[in-house]
């Protein structure tokens, strides 16, 4: 049995190297990468099926958009509630709740049989897949000392990058041999595989029972930690006190402004393929696939950058900041995506799988900013409350740019340039972040929440 964290720290914390542990805290890490896998997974399906249900129920782009709209949403009010939901629950029980509903919803895909039904079918898919992030991101609080988080982090979220990779090699190959319902239903079960998996393996690291002393330690190795490593007994904090800090707003103004950029590329990348080469079906597969392989890289690589300078005495707010300013200036080249795609296609790809892994690579270190900067008790309900400004941002941009941008530019015939602007969109967004979070969190200073915020914190 795990023992109290009230007792004494021992002198000194053994280090992984030393002892060989790190089992359960990486089998964690694995469980949290599988559900990730599957959200991505599921919500990547119907960009795939475009064609297919274009054809069967009369879409245009503003159809399309309007059902993109739906999913962004609830996902972006579900993260705002979800993160209090799983706060009360705890990351067992709130965990699995999502997953189960987010899995029904993704089955309930076949059975729509009207553009309204899909927008309803999304809406619920989006709410419910939104509890995967502060779940996944409390978590990894919970079983990872500060240094390892961005580690970890990369580690999971890498998962949305697989998931879009299976998505393209397996769903136009199931639209085409048994139907695009059966899509839906097959994507939609892997859910229940993880639900099992998550039962039998998970336990916070107090109730742990299999968990050596030597690694809940060293779990708890960070100078606050010991003292909560327990279930948590202190009240929850509300949004509202939450919104006074401007290190709040600083999470939330850089998931605004960057998570859109995911969400384009998540929709409208087949699209662009398409449109812009004329690619169909499976052929969209392998240079779809390639993209999301090199956003695995990214995001397991900026898990590393800022571990990496960590090790190399830096201190931890200067590594993360260090590592983001260098990760958005990756972004960047994505604006000449259109012009490497008229020497080649696959030049297109390949800067446009570099933006993307890019944006993981970020979303790596942006998360990780918030246990950097928040006890653990509230990590769920800050990330929640940044996951809905992320939503939101997705929002404005398919209602004011890609909705009104792309209906017009193609009723017109140059949706060329459409996707020339959204690309300016994308290579500029991670910059501004970048200056408009380090101006609100200069530190990153981990804050005490049951203080007053003062004025300029």
């Amino acid at each position: 049995m795990i023992p109290s964290p009230t007792q004494s720290a021992p002198a000194a914390v053994a280090t992984p190297a030393t002892t060989g542990m790190g089992k359960y805290r990486w089998t964690i890490c694995a469980l949290v990468f599988f559900a990730t896998t599957v959200n991505y997974l599921d919500r990547a399906v119907i960009s795939l099926l475009k064609p297919y249900l274009e054809t069967e129920f009369h879409w245009n782009a503003g159809d399309y958009a309007n059902i993109e709209i739906a999913f962004k949403l609830a996902y972006s009010f579900g993260m705002l509630g979800v993160g209090r939901v799983i706060d009360k629950l705890g990351t067992k029980m709130g965990y699995a709740l999502s997953t189960f509903l987010w899995s029904l919803a993704a089955i309930g895909h076949a059975f729509v049989s009207s553009t309204f039904g899909f927008s309803v079918a999304r809406a619920f898919l989006g709410v419910t897949e939104a509890g995967n992030f502060p779940a996944a991101i409390k978590t990894t609080a919970e079983w990872f000392p500060q240094k390892e988080r961005a580690l970890a982090t990369g580690i999971f979220n890498s998962g949305s990058n697989v998931g879009a990779i299976i998505a393209p090699l397996t769903v136009p190959l199931i639209a085409e041999t048994i139907g695009w319902k059966w899509a839906f239903i097959i994507t939609g079960a892997m859910g229940f595989i993880w639900l099992a998996l998550w039962f039998w393996l998970y336990e916070v690291p107090a109730r742990h029972a299999k968990l050596t002393k030597a690694e809940f330690d060293y779990i708890h190795s960070d100078v606050d930690d010991l003292a909560a490593a327990s279930i948590e007994t202190q009240p929850k904090v509300s949004w509202f006190k939450l919104l006074t800090f401007r290190q709040t707003w600083g999470f939330v103004l850089g998931k605004f402004l960057t998570d859109p950029v995911w969400w384009f590329y998540l929709f409208w990348l087949p699209d662009f393929l398409n449109k812009q080469y004329g690619l169909k079906g499976t052929d969209v597969a392998l240079p779809v696939a390639m993209v999301y392989m090199l956003s695995s890289i990214g995001s397991v690589g900026g898990g590393w950058i800022p571990l990496n300078f960590i090790r190399n005495g830096w201190a931890p707010f200067k590594a993360r900041k260090t590592s983001m300013l260098l990760i958005a200036l990756c972004v960047f080249p994505i604006v000449f995506a259109q012009q490497l795609g008229q020497v080649n296609m696959w030049l297109a790809v390949l800067v446009i799988g570099i933006a993307a892994a890019a944006h993981q690579a970020w979303s790596a270190n942006i998360f990780t900013t918030v246990s950097d900067m928040f006890p653990k008790r509230a990590v769920a309900s800050v990330t929640g409350i940044g996951g809905m400004a992320g939503g939101m941002g997705g929002i404005l941009l398919s209602a004011l740019v890609q909705k009104r941008m792309f209906v017009y530019y193609e009723s017109i015939g140059q949706l060329d340039k459409a996707y020339f602007i959204m690309f300016w969109i994308c290579g500029g967004a991670y910059l501004l972040a970048w200056v408009l979070m380090h101006f609100l969190a200069p530190t990153m200073k981990q804050i005490n929440l049951d203080e007053a915020a003062p004025a300029g914190h």
